[in-house]
This record gives C-alpha cells, sequence and structure tokens, in this order.
C-alpha cells in the first residue's frame, strides 16, 4: 500500500482557504445558497464534519467544481486518519497470494 507522508488537508480548510476567504463569503452565506444549517456548514468548516455524497454535489455546484473532487478530499483526509489513529488494522495477515488466484 503506498503511504502518503503528511496529514492530508481536511475538506473545510480548503472551502475556508480556497473559496469563503478569496470570495469575502460567510459560513451563514455559504450555508444558505447551497441549502444547508449553518451548524452542518459551521462543522465541516471546523474539521468536525465530513463531506458527504450530497454536500459534494452542492459544493460542486456552488463552487463549479466535481462532486469527485470534495469526496477524494475527504476519502484522503479519512484514510490517512485511520491509518494513523489505529494500528490494529497492520495486525492482518495477508492471504497467500495462491488462494487469491485461484478462482480467478
Amino acid at each position: 500500500m503506498k503511504r502518503m507522508n503528511r496529514k492530508p488537508t481536511h475538506p473545510g480548510v480548503i472551502i475556508k482557504e480556497d473559496y469563503l476567504k478569496p470570495l469575502s463569503l460567510t459560513i451563514t452565506e455559504l450555508s444558505s445558497t447551497i441549502g444547508v444549517s449553518r451548524k452542518t456548514m459551521s462543522k465541516i468548516i471546523n474539521e468536525r464534519g465530513s463531506i458527504t455524497p450530497d454536500m459534494a454535489l452542492r459544493l460542486s455546484r456552488a463552487f463549479d467544481t466535481t462532486p469527485l473532487f470534495w469526496l477524494n478530499l475527504q476519502k484522503n483526509y479519512e484514510l490517512w486518519q485511520a491509518e494513523h489513529v489505529s494500528k490494529e488494522w497492520q495486525l492482518i495477515k495477508p492471504f497467500p497470494s495462491q488462494l487469491l488466484h485461484a478462482n480467478g
């Protein structure tokens, strides 16, 4: 598995730094524009919430990006967190390769 060395940026930071600040938007204005509660948007901006597929669609429409852009940011962040917070997954032994390829 290819490992990422640096912690990926949370999508909320991207929203704040690359969109809200340059566009002089508030969390309230963004929330209203994309049809979500201010609380939901605030959680994402403050790195306590996640980008869902629905949110990815809303953000992609508002900022002329793609839903995959937002989902990939979230996926990369969560995968890095899982890899570095828990080490239990490292205790799993891979199946022998001949078993994996026997049915193929």
